[in-house]
């Protein structure tokens, strides 16, 4: 096995493949794919969302995570593709229905990828290893377990007593013939869903008794050891396989050589983009945020970001058309409607090149957060869309401690992992934009910005130092700009006034957020 699995790989990178994945297993380019550490497996239909938890969640090396993490993404992308409604599974009704249609959507997926045949295997060999024993587990959640234990395998871990055995065999019977009728028939998830309360009633189940959810790893009373994996990948392979030389087979599943690559290929990204643009600012004081696992689709925006685009499209070519009383063409519905200037003139428009945006997240912006986001990845949408060189940080208070974070550096393009590292900055603490302005002085004295725009809706902690700041970038051909966010008009009034006094080349004010990319941009036009 590869050295490379003692690496962790970044969530953003699993965050990649996996939409990739999921988008193409489930043939929906809609599906959205969040992480959630330490939550199970779980699929939106309705909202085209899966979400998966990180690697840590499984058991075993760092490969065999993976592969256990994709083999989730591909059901919950078969759920996407051939499911209509997915319940929760802390229940009895929904933990049924959802057993049963995982043997649906695997015979279906099956159908069109072929290949996850043997990644299947070997999710069924390693998983097993954290199933619960059911001589541990008792009242009415063991029989659930062990029905569920019996239909997806064909067998159980464990025993079962009385005619508690002879309960589940029936149930797993009618489940198979549910199943079969739903495949030969073309039936749906609400023909399956008709059929739970019978099933509920052959386990004598009620239906909303809860049903414990642990992560694997959280089930395993022993270490895991690789020799008990490849024994019950075996014994996987002789019940479904039905081969002779199923110890080769086995082997051959157990070391994954067809994921192997694919596994390695991310670990060496995860490697290389790790700290792209960002190792060498975290020397300088700045940070990055540590964890990546709360999903950025929160503040795409996707309307505002088509209407800023669209309002600054004639920008993208460079030129634009206007009339004037001579040029180089005639507009002859200007004569007829008899308008002082016919002719139209071809300008050339262009935009300052580097730009540095600088976010407030103090507390006092926590109650429009999610918009006050929105409206900056909007801005930085439109501004990777016309070509302008632009890094983005952010500040905040942690601790009593200042943190200026790094959102975008200047070496790196605007992503969805840019705008991941931003969704995870809290708005939090005091506004000390002098000590921030301090931090970044060290690195935009390499990256030389044509200008600085600072974001922010409040009073700074000392005015005497943000003076200075503010003098010290202009000293070195840097021009300051500061746009006062308001919640509303007398409130943005008040903010452009207290601005006008730090020295800034010039200042705007703005009481609607969906109003601050156009702004933005309009200053940057020269």
């Amino acid at each position: 096995m590869s050295k490379l699995e003692k690496s962790v790989m970044r969530n953003d990178i699993l965050l990649d493949i996996a939409t990739f994945l999921a988008r193409r297993w489930s043939g929906n380019d809609k599906t959205v794919v969040a992480l959630a550490p330490d939550k199970p497996p779980a699929t939106k239909p309705d909202k085209s969302q899966v979400t998966l938890p990180t690697l840590a969640y499984y058991v075993g090396t760092d490969f065999q995570k993976y592969r256990q993490w994709r083999v989730a993404l591909w059901y919950e992308s078969m759920r996407m593709r051939h499911s209509s409604k997915v319940l929760s599974n802390e229940h009895a009704f929904g933990f049924l229905l959802n057993t049963l249609e995982t043997k649906r959507v695997e015979i279906l997926g099956l159908a069109d990828w072929e290949g996850m045949e043997n990644e299947l295997i070997f999710y069924e060999g390693i998983s097993w290893q954290s199933r619960q024993l059911l001589n541990t587990i008792y009242g009415r959640y063991k029989i659930a377990e062990a029905f569920s234990q019996y239909f997806l395998t064909g067998y159980v871990k464990g025993e079962l007593f009385g005619g508690e055995l002879e309960k589940v065999q029936k149930a797993v019977e009618f489940a198979n013939e549910v199943v079969k009728e739903a495949l030969d028939n073309n039936y749906g998830t609400e023909w399956v869903e008709q059929q739970i309360p019978k099933l509920i009633r052959m386990l004598e189940l009620d239906p909303l008794v809860s049903i414990p959810i642990l992560a694997p790893r959280t089930r395993m009373g022993a270490s895991l050891t690789q020799q008990d994996v490849l024994k019950q990948i075996e014994k996987v392979v002789r019940t479904k396989k039905k081969e002779k030389d199923s110890e080769e087979k086995s082997k051959e599943i157990y070391e994954g050589n067809d994921v192997l690559h694919e596994f390695e290929t991310l670990v060496k990204e995860s490697k290389k983009t790790e700290n792209k643009g960002y190792d060498s600012l975290e020397n300088f004081g700045l940070s990055v945020p540590d964890r990546m696992d709360v999903d950025e689709t929160q503040i795409y925006d996707l309307d505002l970001i088509q209407k800023v685009k669209a309002a600054f499209r004639e920008w993208k070519t460079g030129w634009v058309e206007r009339h004037d009383e001579m040029g180089e063409e005639l507009d002859i519905e200007t004569i007829v409607e008899s308008l002082p200037k016919p002719f139209l003139t071809d300008v050339k428009l262009s935009i300052r090149s580097k730009v540095v945006l600088l976010l407030d997240h103090s507390s006092s912006i926590a109650d429009v957060e999610t918009e006050y986001k929105q409206a900056t990845v909007a801005l930085c949408e439109a501004l990777s869309y016309l070509g302008v060189k632009f890094a983005v940080y952010a500040f905040s208070t942690e601790n009593r401690q200042v943190k200026c974070w790094v959102v975008k550096p200047p070496t790196v393009k605007w992503s969805l992992v840019c705008a991941r590292r931003l969704v995870q900055i809290k708005a939090v603490g005091g506004t000390p934009l002098a000590e921030v302005y301090g931090l970044l002085q060290p690195v935009l004295k390499s990256f030389k910005p044509d200008i600085f725009v600072t974001l922010t809706d409040g009073e700074p902690s000392d005015f005497d130092a943000v003076r200075a700041m503010v003098l010290s970038y202009r000293k070195v051909g840097i021009k300051m700009v500061a746009i006062g966010v308001g919640r509303n008009l007398s409130d943005a009034v008040g903010i452009g006034q207290n601005l006008k006094y730090l020295n800034y080349e010039k200042t705007l004010s703005v009481s609607r957020l969906q109003d601050m990319p156009k702004k933005v941009i309009k200053l940057l036009r020269t």
